[in-house]
């Protein structure tokens, strides 16, 4: 078979075509791979930006919980410390009573005070204006109170609320119990201060002096008041 020039031509232009297709399409499959890397990476970022904005909704939640429990908990810290100290404030109160009701032993520093009668007494003088009376002991157990005094005694005998002191002849009674001069009162308590008080001038130290009765005022480190008993306690 003789060949043409025509289908010579054709055949070279078939055959051109032909390259071209091919590598067009080896272009476009060359292209396709790094688009598809690409749309991969991005879903990757995005699948992490969405857990990253889920942890911190979660982390936010989470502390906004741990606040609420933090502030819980100072509101429960402050309650039980105000129970705390309403209950030290009370027993307080109940020791300080206990004290000055005379229904426990105390044991403290404080002062003690001794009236006496005169011992000289003139004779143009009646005996009654030179001996101690009941108004002076409680001129200085009210002193003493008034003071801060935590317990008195006088001559032994625990003083409490319901004490009375008066005058049987030349003797003072006590609750019932009688005494005789001196008169030791003896008061637990800040011991400058009671002293100070007792000694201004004009106070009651004084007082007793123009009543010419003899007094002695010592401060005491170590003191020891018994409880108050009522008759029949020692039994």
């Amino acid at each position: 078979m003789k060949v043409k020039g025509s289908h010579v031509v054709l055949s070279s232009v078939l055959l051109f075509a032909g390259f071209l297709i091919a590598f067009s399409y080896q272009l476009t499959s060359d292209n396709s791979y790094p688009q598809a890397a690409g749309d991969s990476q991005w879903k990757v970022e995005d699948d992490l930006r969405n857990n990253i904005l889920m942890q911190q909704s979660v982390n936010r939640n989470l502390t906004e919980e741990l606040r609420l429990i933090q502030a819980e908990m100072s509101r429960v810290e402050e309650e039980v410390a105000n129970h705390e100290r309403r209950y030290f404030n009370l027993v307080e109160d109940m020791d300080k009573l206990r004290m000055l009701t005379g229904a426990v032993a105390v044991i403290g520093e404080g002062i003690e005070i001794t009236l006496d009668d005169a011992e000289f007494i003139p004779d143009d003088q009646h005996a009654n204006n030179f001996i101690v009376h009941e108004q002076h002991v409680q001129k200085v157990i009210d002193e003493l109170l008034v003071t801060g005094a935590e317990a008195i005694a006088v001559n032994g005998h625990r003083i409490n609320q319901n004490s009375y002191i008066q005058c049987i002849g030349p003797v003072i009674e006590i609750d019932g119990n009688r005494s005789f001069a001196p008169f030791t009162i003896t008061a637990i308590g800040e011991s400058e201060q009671l002293n100070l008080a007792v000694n201004l001038s004009g106070g009651v130290v004084d007082q007793l002096v123009q009543d010419n009765v003899e007094v002695r005022v010592e401060k005491k480190n170590d003191v020891l008041l018994d409880p108050f008993y009522e008759e029949g306690d020692m039994s």
